[in-house]
């Protein structure tokens, strides 16, 4: 996760409290800015409070984007190389942060020592066997379980899926600590009227695009691994980091994902 930060930004762009019309158009813009590699002039470390209540409905948008390209490549290559150009897609537009998040905090956990250490070995930028394996483990089974879908309900599930895990990593931050002073986990404060927005989104998507019943089993699989999450988070690490918020959005994507062709093939 990252934030584009735009030092050269004239004054009159910044966020200003007696211009409230203008309040949600740059949370809109902070949250593409936060969750993409999508160039946004202007976005302010400062809407990061702001952004959070639309980071479901950008990552449906990212999710959209690499349904769209499984559905386009499929009709030339076949479902499986469809579905791997689908997966770079969704690394690709994020900037693999959250795959990042998840190798880093694999690292850290496989790591023996105090909470100290363990965040330690998440700040070194290399990443280790268990970083490794975590990243093959969730690219094989994200790749086995999109590929057995068809088309239209592959795209369902990316958007479906990417909505609920940006959903999720809020969750996952409401419910723990920063685990240090500095970093992402320690400025990334979610706010009622924004876990409010995030949720109310993440509601609609899922029971419209789902159906009632696999909608609210993908809502509580994504909230079950937001719990999950958080408690070990705090157990482990003392709390939150950004990689652990980021290794939250990739195991929520596919957990959902696994879910719902659960549901579907059910």
């Amino acid at each position: 996760m990252h934030a584009h930060v735009d030092s050269d930004a004239p004054a009159q762009d910044a966020p200003d409290a007696r211009r409230p019309g203008r309040a949600p158009w740059n949370g809109l813009r902070g949250a593409i800015a936060f969750l993409t590699i999508v160039p946004i002039d202007g976005a302010r470390d400062t809407e990061l409070a702001a952004a959070a209540g639309w980071f479901p409905l950008v990552g449906a948008s990212v999710g959209a984007f690499a349904g769209g390209m499984r559905a386009g490549a499929q009709q030339l290559l076949g479902p499986t190389p469809a579905t791997v150009l689908a997966m770079i897609a969704l690394v690709v537009t994020t900037g693999a942060l959250h795959q990042d998040g998840l190798a880093d905090t694999a690292d850290g956990l496989g790591a023996r020592g105090d909470r100290g250490h363990r965040l330690q070995v998440m700040r070194d930028s290399a990443t280790g066997a268990f970083g490794a394996l975590a990243l093959i483990g969730w690219a094989l089974l994200l790749l086995s379980t999109l590929a057995s879908l068809d088309a239209s309900h592959a795209l369902t599930a990316l958007v479906v899926a990417s909505a609920l895990a940006r959903w999720a990593a809020l969750v996952h931050a409401t419910a723990t600590p920063p685990a240090r002073a500095g970093g992402l986990g320690a400025a990334l404060h979610v706010g009622p009227i924004a876990l409010g927005l995030a949720t109310a989104t993440s509601l609609v998507l899922a029971l419209t695009l789902c159906g009632l019943a696999p909608g609210a089993i993908a809502l509580f699989s994504a909230l079950l691994v937001a719990a999950l999450s958080a408690a070990f988070a705090r157990r482990t690490l003392g709390g939150r980091t950004g990689d652990t918020l980021g290794a939250s959005v990739a195991i929520t994507e596919l957990a959902v994902c696994v879910t719902l062709l659960a549901v579907w093939l059910g």
